[in-house]
């Protein structure tokens, strides 16, 4: 354990970093998740709806630097293709 007040307080602010960037990558797994089961399901509404979702939140862990562009860019395009192929 941190004797200095500073680490202490960095110690802190660490654990709830990670814990928000827990969240985001949650988020981004969760609803690609959803993306993939609705493709799957053949239910094309659904999963341009999901698409959707997923590429915001996508975007928003890249701004938050959760996620690099180029893996996000690469999700993104993934997903939108499949369910192009569904139409």
């Amino acid at each position: 354990m941190a004797n200095i007040k500073s680490s202490k307080k960095a110690i802190k602010v660490i654990a709830k970093k990670t814990l928000a960037n827990h969240d985001y990558s949650a988020r981004v797994k969760n609803s690609i998740k959803e993306c993939e089961n609705a493709i799957a399901a053949k239910e094309v509404d659904a999963a341009t709806e999901a698409l959707n979702k997923v590429q915001k939140n996508i975007d928003k862990a890249v701004s938050k630097g959760i996620m690099k562009k180029n893996t996000a860019d690469r999700e993104k395009s993934r997903l939108n293709n499949k369910v192009k192929d569904m139409k």
